[in-house]
């Protein structure tokens, strides 16, 4: 039923616990996960609701914003995948971009300052000659016991990639964007219930909330409509690369779903968000969840 590039996956096939594993280093790297995401519904056909248009989706190598690269290809745009350092992951995205026939164009950098940022559009714009749809996904997270535990540097490094790189993107690609570009945050769930182990982190994500509906009030004059997604708990490579054993492994089994999100499932939200079929959604957020709300 669906696909991990390549390898049919079904949910009942999905170990209820995910086993003891090891990531060097954040945002993770995808292609060493047990097990890994479902990223693809190959079933999707796509209908051409983004054809011709130009994305950029940071953090798109691998997790949500492979998912989210999968489908916008599908439907017809062409791909700008900015990541860290995960080269395999990025490799492995573009080369099913141009299996689906859309082009990709991938960058590696650090998003957390603004000189990369700006050159990163830079090198979009000279590939394709446009920009339609920015994709703001990046993320990092610190489990902390205490806010004692919080350091000047880990709280700077958090703000920096979570949120002041969607304020460095979108300052740089809004003189390339027309009437009906778009321009998609991913909050995230902790932004309304909170997190005490990532305090910086779900402080980020309030942060993207309001910077969300400010820049749509901004940017509603010129045509160009904002909007977020708040993911609840995804399996991404962020979370064994983030998170203790004792909370990696059962990650998401308390939801009321019981389960985490896969990422295929978050993706048709971003493309809602991303074409014409939400025409009148202005500086909104999308909760796909699993109904964690209903838990607390």
């Amino acid at each position: 039923m669906f696909s991990n590039y390549g390898k049919v996956t079904k949910f009942e096939d999905l170990p209820i616990q995910a086993p003891l594993q090891y990531q060097p280093q954040q945002p993770g790297i995808e292609s060493i996960m047990i097990p890994r995401p479902i990223s693809e519904n190959i079933n999707h056909i796509g209908t051409g609701k983004l054809q011709g248009k130009v994305a950029i989706i940071t953090v798109g190598d691998s997790g949500i914003g492979r998912a989210i690269v999968y489908l916008f290809a599908k439907e017809g745009a062409d791909i700008v995948v900015v990541y860290l350092n995960e080269h395999g992951d990025a490799a492995e995205t573009k080369a099913r971009v141009e299996q689906i026939g859309r082009r990709c164009l991938t960058i590696a950098g650090d998003i957390g300052y603004e000189d990369f940022c700006r050159e990163a559009v830079g090198r979009a714009i000279s590939e394709f000659g446009r920009i339609d749809i920015l994709i703001n996904n990046a993320a990092e997270q610190h489990v902390q016991s205490s806010i004692e535990h919080i350091t000047a540097e880990q709280l700077e490094r958090t703000f920096r990639t979570n949120f002041f790189s969607f304020v460095y993107f979108a300052k740089a690609v809004v003189p390339y964007l027309r009437p009906g570009s778009t321009i998609i945050n991913t909050s995230s769930v902790t932004s309304m219930v909170g997190f005490e182990q990532l305090i910086d982190y779900s402080a980020t994500k309030g942060a993207v909330s309001a910077f969300t509906r400010s820049l749509a009030l901004s940017l509603l004059k010129r045509g160009i409509r904002v909007n977020a997604v708040a993911p609840g708990r995804t399996w991404t490579p962020l979370i064994p690369a983030s998170l203790p054993p004792e909370m990696y492994m059962t990650f998401g089994s308390d939801n009321p779903i019981a389960r985490p999100c896969q990422t295929f499932e978050l993706a048709p939200a971003y493309l809602y968000l991303a074409s014409d079929d939400s025409s009148y959604a202005v500086g909104i957020t999308l909760h796909v969840n699993g109904g964690e709300y209903l838990a607390f």
